[in-house]
């Protein structure tokens, strides 16, 4: 499923800012960004795409307020994607626009806006830390994330 290359440029209007690649028992992500704020957006879309893969919008808009504090970049981005796949997961909430307000490798501050779902076609039990390393490259950041499924 990977190819492997680091996409020209890793811009959350990339078709690249994120990729499915194999992995044994879970699902994985490979995911790009020119900085950590892009990162961890392309990250929290990748996540979305595998639990909804035909999401439509709906009008009741929701909003949500998350502010997160972490040891390091990799459980910054461990948190806010778990954070996501609470409100998923017990809410049937998907946000699919995210302000981030400020953010640091400890620290994050963002307005999420969501709609409600009827059903999760792929639920997440877990963002693991399973070979989680955020690595950065001549072209930006690269992670790749194993989520329990």
């Amino acid at each position: 499923m990977s190819n492997n290359r680091l996409p020209p440029s890793a811009g959350s209007h990339n078709q690249f800012a994120f990729e499915e690649i194999e992995h044994t028992a879970d699902r994985a992500l490979r995911i790009y960004g020119s900085n950590l704020e892009e990162l961890l957006l392309n990250a929290a879309r990748g996540m979305n795409s595998l639990m909804v893969t035909k999401h439509r919008p709906g009008s009741d808009l929701q909003e949500k307020f998350v502010e997160i504090e972490a040891m390091d970049c990799e459980s910054l981005l461990v948190d806010w994607l778990s954070e996501l796949a609470y409100w998923a997961e017990m809410e049937m909430l998907i946000f699919q626009e995210f302000e981030i307000e400020s953010v640091s490798p400890i620290h994050l501050k963002a307005r999420l806006y969501g709609t409600r779902i009827t059903q999760l076609e792929k639920h997440i039990k877990a963002v693991t830390y399973h070979n989680l390393d955020i690595v950065q490259t001549k072209k930006g950041l690269i992670a790749t994330v194993v989520f329990d499924v």
